[in-house]
């Protein structure tokens, strides 16, 4: 091993640690706030014209990946990004310029077929966004390649301060679901123009003969995959506004959201550092177990303990008219953890240029959600909304992802004991947690013995494991370095 590449493997190292804590803080530090909004604005908006702003916002987060056509993972991987940057620009505006144009003039025709009419204007305004994304493909990508999630958490929290202020602003005002859409279209603006500065790059145009076959050939299925996650996420949306109305939908999305909480920010930390860091580390299936373990180490009591405490934290946060959304967050809860991982395997994947598979599972996930969820949804409302996405991640999804990893020479077996310990010691965790639920009548109390308490019982049982598993992650990219270098 040469110490050139000894001194190149520690400072990649030293990035990816530095980018996740950044990428840690900057997801508590904007899920907190957003925390703090959400409170406000179920407060002022009712359950009927959340569901209506949903049904705005699946439309663009959906349309939203394609503008991206899976570009900014190929520059984040790519050995020369300078050379293929302004065929990745060129593109990405192509796209979500386009995409904007043909959102704009169906958006009344969106809305009318997801049962949602009042959502067409914010439907219109939000499709502004899909440009901006578009534009900002090349920026974000350098950011994200170079571990520069200070940068990112700058940028997030000016995106959340503009969001926050324009849009509390026009809602008290009266505008309601537009004025979420206008704050979000501000906010959008200021964090494209912030990703440009930051990341030093001047706007550069140009199609590459050469570059644009392989650019495409790679961000393409990504695209596509990204597409499907998206429509996972949100297919749920479009079925219940369906059948069962907005305001049925306002509970679910609320529901929905909570269990994001800690689910997001575990998964924001994954996706920051796990493309580029499994690409560009000699650590391959030897150092995905132990990461595996550690981060559904930190999903599953958090997701856990979200389902065990759902009626009473919902009482607490929002107000008992929010209460028909608990037993939602109940499954929802759990399957966040599983979120968490699946992300880590796609992460994985697209790493050793495996976007296709992943494509695969999305396409299955998606088709076996969607009927599902079409029959629970007739027989058990919302409730049976949520009980499905677990049903279809243990059954379908795990499995398949399983399949995937063997086909790249990753052990299931070995993940699987990885992650035994955590998955065991969240069992007294929750029980400490459903205890506080039963026995503790006022909601505040219950929260907080509840989610204190578990915290309490599963660092007591799991801290010597974490530790352990921690410095084996270490460990694991050491002997990548040495085989590489062998190799």
């Amino acid at each position: 091993m040469t110490r050139s590449m000894s001194d190149h493997r520690a400072t990649l190292r030293s990035q990816a640690t530095r980018g996740a804590a950044w990428s840690g803080v900057s997801t508590i530090v904007l899920r907190l706030g957003g925390l703090v909004v959400g409170i406000v604005l179920a407060r002022l908006l009712s359950p009927e014209e959340f569901g209506v702003y949903a049904v705005a916002l699946t439309v663009q987060a959906i349309l939203i990946t394609v503008a991206d056509l899976g570009l900014s993972a190929d520059l984040i991987r790519s050995d020369d990004p300078d050379r293929i940057a302004p065929t990745v620009a060129t593109l990405g505006l192509t796209s979500g310029a386009i995409m904007t144009a043909i959102t704009l003039a169906s958006s009344v025709a969106i809305a009318d077929l997801l049962g949602a009419p009042a959502a067409a204007p914010a439907i219109s305004v939000l499709s502004l966004t899909l440009v901006l994304a578009g534009a900002s493909v090349v920026p974000y990508a350098m950011l994200q390649r170079r571990f520069q999630q200070r940068e990112l958490f700058f940028v997030g929290v000016a995106d959340f301060l503009v969001s926050t202020t324009v849009t509390l602003a026009l809602v008290a005002i009266g505008l309601g679901p537009l004025g979420l859409a206008i704050g979000r279209v501000a906010a959008q603006v200021v964090s494209t123009v912030m990703q440009f500065v930051l990341a030093r790059v001047v706007p550069r145009f140009g199609i590459d003969r050469a570059a644009i076959g392989p650019v495409l050939a790679f961000g393409l299925p990504i695209a596509a995959a990204n597409l499907l996650s998206w429509t996972l996420l949100n297919v749920d949306n479009i079925i219940l506004v369906r059948i069962a109305g907005a305001a049925a939908l306002g509970f679910y999305v609320l529901a929905f959201n909570i269990s994001g909480w800690p689910m997001s920010a575990l998964s924001q930390v994954v996706r920051s550092i796990s493309l580029p860091y499994f690409s560009r580390t000699g650590s391959g299936s030897e150092g995905l177990a132990p990461v595996v373990a550690v981060a559904w180490a930190g999903a599953l009591p958090a997701g856990a303990v979200l389902a065990a405490l759902s009626a009473p934290l919902i009482e607490v946060v929002y107000g008992a008219k929010w209460l028909p959304a608990a037993p939602v967050l109940a499954a929802l809860g759990l399957y966040g953890s599983l979120r968490v991982v699946f992300d880590l395997f796609a992460g994985f994947l697209y790493a050793r240029g495996r976007s296709r598979p992943v494509l695969w599972i999305q396409l299955a996930w998606l088709a076996v959600l969607v009927v599902g969820m079409i029959f629970a949804t007739q027989a058990f409302g919302i409730v049976g909304a949520g009980w499905v996405h677990v049903v279809v991640a243990v059954v379908v999804v795990l499995p398949a992802y399983a399949l995937a990893l063997r086909s790249a020479g990753v052990r299931f077996r070995t993940i699987l004991r990885a992650a035994w310990w955590p998955t065991v010691a969240a069992v007294p965790a929750v029980a400490v947690a459903i205890g506080a639920r039963l026995l503790i009548e006022n909601p505040v109390g219950a929260v907080l013995v509840g989610g204190l308490g578990a915290v309490a019982v599963y660092l007591l049982v799991g801290w010597p494991w974490l530790r352990q598993h921690v410095r084996a992650i270490r460990g694991s990219e050491r002997v990548g370095v040495a085989v590489h270098d062998v190799a």
